[in-house]
């Protein structure tokens, strides 16, 4: 079933936006009327999913841990559709491995990209709608299960996630008196191109057998709750999480 939310008039930037999640929310936030910036390193799958898309999305090079990446990205979606006035910082990825076996720069890319990217990216959408008069700003971040659950093989990662969360709540207090919202989402297991594999391995096998389910999440299980946060009948909610994980976590 499609949900159907009037983002008519809204300008978004998505990062992480050439490859699963991110490519989804593009689509759906197009889908129901918003001008999409599409963000990520691969610039050429961004201008296919943009073709796709059609007139109201643009595709843009940036890579979310480099400060000056992220003020160009934002120059190139005013450029071409205005002042963004809602944000999702999706760009991540998943660092696993074992803790002991993990260089240190993997453990920096790890928390450069997923944690201090995401912040970067809100940052800068939240100045400049501050500086331009946006007065109802969205922005969502995306984190994860893992935020609020020991996991073994994914220490990097679960670490820059709940870091994700803390953040969020912060800068929400922070700008709450801007009229921006910031708010996190933490989906729980969905296959997607960086855990494909795993999941096709017998321990992947056994992780989704033990979900109270025994499935893995859909993509579309996040469509109502990301479209609701990016629209104004979010004006309420701020500083807040939602976790989507079909029950994976109880």
């Amino acid at each position: 079933m499609s949900i159907t939310v009037d983002l008519s008039g809204r300008t978004a930037l998505i990062t992480g936006a050439s490859s699963g999640l991110g490519a989804r929310f593009g689509r759906i936030l197009a889908a129901n009327g918003a001008r999409v910036a599409l963000g990520a390193r691969r610039k050429d799958r961004l201008e296919a999913l943009a073709a796709q898309i059609g007139s109201n999305a643009s595709a843009i090079a940036m890579d979310v841990a480099r400060e000056a990446d992220v003020i160009a990205g934002y120059d190139a979606a005013q450029a071409a559709f205005g002042t963004v006035d809602t944000v999702i910082a999706n760009a991540g990825i998943d660092g696993a491995g074992l803790m002991t076996e993990m260089s240190e720069e993997e453990i920096e890319r790890t928390l450069a990209i997923n944690l201090k990217g995401a912040i970067l990216t809100a940052r800068e959408g939240a100045k400049r709608m501050m500086t331009t008069g946006v007065t109802k700003g969205r922005i969502v971040l995306v984190a994860s299960i893992t935020a609020f659950e020991p996991s073994p093989g994914l220490v990097a990662y679960a670490a820059s996630k709940a870091g994700v969360v803390q953040a969020a709540r912060s800068m929400a207090r922070e700008w709450a008196r801007a009229g921006i919202c910031v708010n996190t989402i933490s989906p729980g297991y969905i296959r997607t191109a960086i855990n494909d594999e795993w999941f096709d391995t017998e321990p992947g096998r056994r992780q989704i057998a033990r979900f109270p389910r025994r499935r893995l999440m859909e993509e579309s299980g996040l469509d109502g709750p990301v479209l609701f946060l990016c629209s104004d009948a979010a004006e309420f909610v701020t500083g807040a999480d939602f976790v989507l994980d079909d029950g994976q976590t109880l």
